[in-house]
Formats: C-alpha cells, structure tokens, sequence
C-alpha cells in the first residue's frame, strides 16, 4: 500500500499525456492551416477520432509488453528483430525531422527580437542550425538537467494556448471566422484531407502514457483512461484555440504571420503582451527542443545496445550523455534542415511536418500490429480482443489518410501558393538522406539475422 501511494494517480498521468501531446508543436499550427482556410479546422474532427484510437492502443500495448523499447519492443512481438531495427530507425528519423520543425517554430518567434533571421532562407537556416546545435551541446551536462528544464519551459506553450481557449472567445467574431472559411474554393473532403497532416503532427506523442506504466497506480485501468482522457484534452484545447484565432485574425494577415500565437494576443491586449508570449513560445521551444534531442540520441543508444546501430551511439560521458550520438544526431539534423531550406519558417514548417509525420504513422503501424499477437500469447479474452481489434484498425486508416492527403497537397492543379508541399528537389534530397543514414545499420541488421 505505501509503494502504491507513492506512484502516479489517474488526473497526474492525463496531465502527463496532455502536457507531452501539446508540447511546442502546436505554436506555428495555425499559420499553416490558414493557407487553406478556416475549413481545415474540420480534419481535427477526423484526427482526433484516429488519434484516441492509437493512444488505447499505445496504452494495451502497455499492458501486455513491459519490456524496455517502446515501439520498437511491440514491433518486434511481431516482425523479430528485423521489425525492432525498422521501427528504431524509422522513430529515430522522425524525431530528427520533427526537431528540426520545433526549431524553425522557435526560429520564426525570434524573428521579432532578431528580424534578421526571418530575412531570407539564409539567415532561417542558420538560426535553425545553430539553434539545433546549441541545445545539442546543452545536452551534455546529462539527463537530469534536461528533465528539469523540460518540465518548466513547456509551460511557456501551454499557458498560452490553453488560455487562449478559454478567454479569446472575447474577441471572437463570426464574420471573420466566415470570411476565412474557404478562400481558395476547395472541395470539403479535399480540404480536410490536406490538413490532416498538420492537426495529426500536433498529437504525436500520444503513446507516452504506455511508456510509464510501470509508474503508475493500476495501470491496467488507469493506463487506457489517461491516454483517450489526455487525448481528448488535448484535442479540444487544439479545437478550440485554432478556432479562435480564425474567428479573430483575418485569415490572410494569419496565413503570412511567423508568431501566430503572439499575433493574437497583441490583438487581444497590446504589442507589449504579444512580445511576452513570444518569448515564452521561444522559452518553450527552446526546452521542448532540449528533451527532444535527448531523447532522439537515446533512441539510437537503445538500438546499438542491441548492436542494431553502429555502436558509437552507445558510448556516454562521465555525466551519463551519449555525447558522440549527440553530435551525429545534430550533423543529421542539420542536413535535414538543409534539403528542406525555405526562405518562409510556415513553408519549411509545412514541409518537415509532412515528412515527420510519414515517417511516425509507419512505427505506430509495426507496432500496433504487435499489439495482436500480444493479446493472442496473453489469452486476453474476446470481448478485449475484439474491442482491441476495431481500434487497431480505425488507427491503421489513419496512414493511408495521412499518406493520400500528402499526394493530393503536391498534385492538386488549384493548390494555392503557400500549401504545404514537398517539392520534388527536396524529396529527393531527403530520400538520400534516408539511404545515407540506413547505410550503416543495414550491415548490422544482417549480421543479427544470421546470427
């Protein structure tokens, strides 16, 4: 009974899961939706529905799997240790990609303080390069420190979104809302689809409920609960800010702003609160930026200790950092915001999202399909499994969504200047890049095969 007081309630891990999905992802959001007008806000009704279907997934998958790896430990109950090194790299990947879109968020919040930087793509490449770095080398003081200043500085979002949801509604007005509806005159179905990609991008993350598990008070019940009950928040919070700031800001003025949050709130008050949150978006980012790139490089260190990634990944410091896999992480990083250079932050914003969230549908997949031999060694009973069943296939149909609306956004004649896209040259780059960084693992992979 004492060491059951001691772990995590039901309200604490909703709040876990809430505060992990919001994150800094959603500050440049409404930028990007705005290209397509207010009738994207439709596609957080379908994401919203796919996403609380993946997080009690995530959560079973807690129940039954308590090794360490995560995705890639449900992947391998599946696919053998193939599937584990699949998913690895494929997670890894995308937290590379998703960094640098946390990056270039807190790039186009600076632009205020240093309008320099939001000069060209030059100056938005250097800012995102050396803000990448900087907070790479931050991470060598080891996890504890990281942790710390995570778990202050995501506030700096937080605060400001959900209290956007709450008092904007002030300032909103009807005709602005309906004024932004659908200014380029896409079909319905075709407008959701496009911005599927966005709203899904702000729910990554949904999966952490499962991850601490072992930390919290009967995780069979409380596990599930706080993973569709954090989603869920999560999911009106998102739902409501957007649609505040569409009713509140012409969607034209919104569509070219690099500070969309601080927009609002200088409107809603005066310049001198919007610089405020500005600051704390970049105080946000910054700290999200900071764990993250943690977590990407312990990612890695978790697939060579298994001698699936090249082993100088598995080497740490005194201060127990993965120094080496710190300074690769940030090389590659560093060439994703290359290929994906823009001279615009929401563009290149578009474009890593829409890379990002690809490449972390595919490992949500391997390892919800990991989820059904679990249950099947476990003897779960069929009411379980049938339950389990139709919610690993609402989350499957979020992937073949996400993927169909990224090649309607790049081949649809009447797309509007400023969609988000992926343009040939950089999708070639970027799958040179995914060769490139494979090249070492792949040798690895085999020999553990053979072996």
């Amino acid at each position: 009974m004492a060491d059951s007081s001691k772990k995590m309630s039901l309200m604490g891990l909703t709040t876990l899961v809430t505060v992990n999905m919001m994150g800094s992802g959603i500050i440049l959001l409404p930028t990007s939706m705005a290209q397509l007008g207010a009738v994207s806000l439709l596609s957080w009704l379908v994401t919203a529905v796919g996403s609380m279907a993946i997080a009690y997934c995530f959560s079973q998958c807690g129940i039954y799997c308590l090794r360490s790896g995560g995705l890639s430990a449900y992947t391998e109950e599946a696919h053998a240790k193939s599937g584990f090194f699949l998913c690895s790299y494929l997670y890894f990947l995308s937290l590379g990609i998703a960094n640098v879109a946390v990056a270039i968020s807190a790039v186009g919040y600076m632009t205020a303080f240093v309008p320099w930087l939001g000069s060209g793509a030059i100056p938005l490449f250097i800012g995102t390069v050396g803000l990448l770095w900087l907070t790479t080398v931050a991470n060598f003081g080891g996890p504890s420190i990281t942790g710390k200043i995570g778990t202050i500085t995501v506030w700096g979002v937080i605060i400001p979104v959900a209290g956007l949801s709450i008092i904007g509604w002030y300032w909103f007005k009807t005709d602005v809302l309906i004024a932004a509806w659908n200014p380029n005159n896409l079909p319905i179905s075709e407008a959701i689809s496009k911005a599927i990609p966005l709203t899904l991008w702000a729910f990554l993350g949904m999966e952490s409920a499962a991850q601490a598990s072992d930390a919290v008070e009967d995780p069979k019940r409380n596990v599930p609960l706080a993973c569709l009950f954090g989603t869920l928040g999560a999911a009106v919070v998102y739902i409501l800010s957007t649609t505040v700031i569409q009713g509140m800001i012409p969607n034209a003025e919104l569509a070219n702003s690099s500070a969309p949050f601080a927009l609002v709130y200088a409107h809603m008050f005066n310049p001198t609160v919007g610089n405020i949150v500005m600051a704390l978006a970049v105080m946000a980012c910054v700290g999200s930026l900071l764990g993250w790139q943690f977590t990407l490089a312990q990612t890695a260190k978790m697939s060579a200790d298994q001698r699936l990634f090249p082993r100088f990944f598995s080497r740490i410091s005194a201060a127990n950092a993965p120094v080496l896999g710190l300074l690769a992480c940030a090389a590659l990083q560093s060439l994703i915001a290359l290929s994906t250079i823009s001279p615009s932050a929401s563009a290149q914003f578009s474009k890593l999202v829409n890379l990002a969230v690809v490449t972390n549908l595919l490992p949500y997949v391997t390892a919800l399909t990991g989820l059904l031999v679990m249950m099947y060694k476990a003897h779960a009973s069929a009411t379980v499994q049938a339950r389990t069943t139709l919610g690993v296939l609402v989350s499957v149909g979020v992937v073949p969504a996400a993927v169909g609306a990224l090649y309607l956004t790049r081949t649809s004649p009447g797309a509007p200047p400023g969609l988000p896209d992926v343009e040939l040259s950089n999708g070639v780059i970027a799958a040179a890049l995914v060769v490139a960084a494979s090249a070492p693992g792949l040798p690895v992979l085999k020999r553990n095969k053979s072996a």
